[in-house]
């Protein structure tokens, strides 16, 4: 068998490998649009820009792009190779990504900030539909659960691997490189990451694609994916929208959380570095394995509306106590209170995904996930950060406040999304009762 063809569903363990693969690929990508949070200091400095111009830096410009490529990409990816599409995605956003060091003006960083959005918009997409593919439905939020730990896992490596660059690359002072000239060490970094996504590419060389569902019939017009979701509105919106408003939740307190200990304890960039990327890293991934599980357990136990009942529970956890830790006298006991949140706002991750790929056809699936990720990522990439920007900026006029601008926007963001969520139980079960019924 060889790589790229169509093949029958394929082994347990190497079903998990090209699941190792893509979550690999799903953790440069984090650390790739995560990374501009440690950056916020020097690349104020050095490109003398704002609070709110930062902000657009880490969500707005990526999103732009990332979203509305997402959906004809999720068009190619019902018919073509989702392998190449995932392949050359990773090569263009890490390609961009190490431009990013060769901006000497804001709009340069801004740009190749789109650039790095529109590679990235390849892989999700794409990477639901191979994995739906590869697993029966009772195993798949388990399987995207795992996948989706790239999330945190690229965030926090974002934090321990970009801490230790930032120190390395800080310690050079401005550098003199060939045919670059003048470097700063925040450039220093884009480079390094690029670079190194750019050889990660090369292991896609491993990945079969997995043959299509029988019923798939090589994807379908976007006009009838779009008719579907609109007889289906009220299920796909409260869905998009009740998710979308956990990942604006996150989205926002993750860009500005090295800043608040930055500016609230005094910390270096490098402690929190290391400290929150651990946090992240263990209990982010925790989160989205133990939500994927739990959805799985509870399909299981005959709750169809499982993934969005996971939602729900997250969200009014994290609204009670997750944001605890802004509150908090000490960092330690920050970081501490932070936990939960990291947990509960890291569940619904993997099952919100698996619940769109039972939902539509097979031949939609990666359309319809296109089209939840636009949803998702422009409320919470291209709002999220700036919303936190706003209050800090507008609302409580000092950057010494962005603890509350926290706070406030992730109450407001879970009480949105439990509103949604609860919204959307009954008419989700009669989506998939009358697919179901379909056949």
């Amino acid at each position: 068998m060889v790589p790229g063809s169509g093949a029958a569903r394929a082994s347990s363990g190497y079903a998990w490998f090209v699941v190792a693969i893509l979550m690999i690929a799903y953790v440069f990508s984090f650390i790739d649009r995560q990374i501009l949070s440690l950056l916020v200091g020097p690349i104020r400095r050095d490109l003398a820009i704002s609070e709110l111009e930062m902000s657009l830096l880490m969500g707005f410009s990526f999103a732009l792009f990332y979203t509305v490529l997402g959906i004809p990409i999720g068009r190619l990816a019902d018919s073509k190779s989702r392998r190449g599409i995932i392949a050359a995605g990773v090569v263009v956003w890490s390609l961009m990504t190490a431009a990013c060091g060769l901006a000497r003006q804001y709009w340069q960083l801004f740009l190749f900030r789109i650039g790095v959005g529109v590679g990235e918009a390849a892989l999700s997409p794409a990477a639901y539909s191979m994995i739906a593919d590869y697993f029966p439905p009772e195993r798949r939020a388990t399987a995207i659960s795992v996948y989706s730990m790239g999330i945190y896992l690229g965030a926090g490596l974002a934090f321990l691997l970009g801490g230790l660059v930032i120190q390395y690359a800080s310690a050079q002072g401005t550098l003199d490189l060939p045919v670059i000239g003048a470097t700063y060490p925040w450039q220093l970094v884009f480079f390094i990451i690029g670079g190194a996504g750019v050889v990660f590419a090369l292991a896609f060389l491993f990945v079969r694609e997995p043959a299509r569902h029988a019923s798939h019939g090589g994807g379908v017009p976007f006009s009838q994916v779009l008719a579907y979701l609109w007889a289906n509105r009220r299920t796909v919106l409260c869905h998009n929208i009740g998710f979308g408003l956990i990942a604006l939740c996150s989205y926002g307190s993750s860009a500005w959380v090295p800043s608040f200990f930055v500016r609230t304890y005094d910390w270096d960039i490098a402690q929190v570095a290391v400290v929150y990327g651990v946090l992240v890293m263990i209990f982010g991934a925790g989160g989205i394995v133990f939500g994927g599980w739990l959805t799985d357990r509870w399909l299981k136990q005959g709750k169809p509306d499982a993934a969005l009942r996971v939602g729900l529970w997250a969200a009014g956890v994290c609204m009670t106590v997750g944001g605890l830790y802004v509150l908090a006298p000490t960092p330690a006991l920050a970081m501490t209170l932070m936990v939960p949140a990291i947990i509960c706002l890291g569940m619904p991750f993997g099952a919100a995904p698996a619940a769109i790929q039972e939902i539509v056809p097979p031949a939609m699936r990666a359309q319809a996930s296109a089209v939840y990720l636009f949803i998702v990522n422009v409320l919470g990439l291209g709002i999220g950060p700036t919303a936190v920007a706003y209050f800090t900026q507008e609302v409580f006029g000092s950057d010494a406040r962005v603890g509350w601008s926290i706070l406030a926007v992730g109450t407001i963001a879970n009480l949105g999304a439990i509103a949604f969520l609860a919204a959307g139980l009954k008419p989700y079960r009669e989506t998939l009762a009358r697919l179901r019924a379909a056949g």
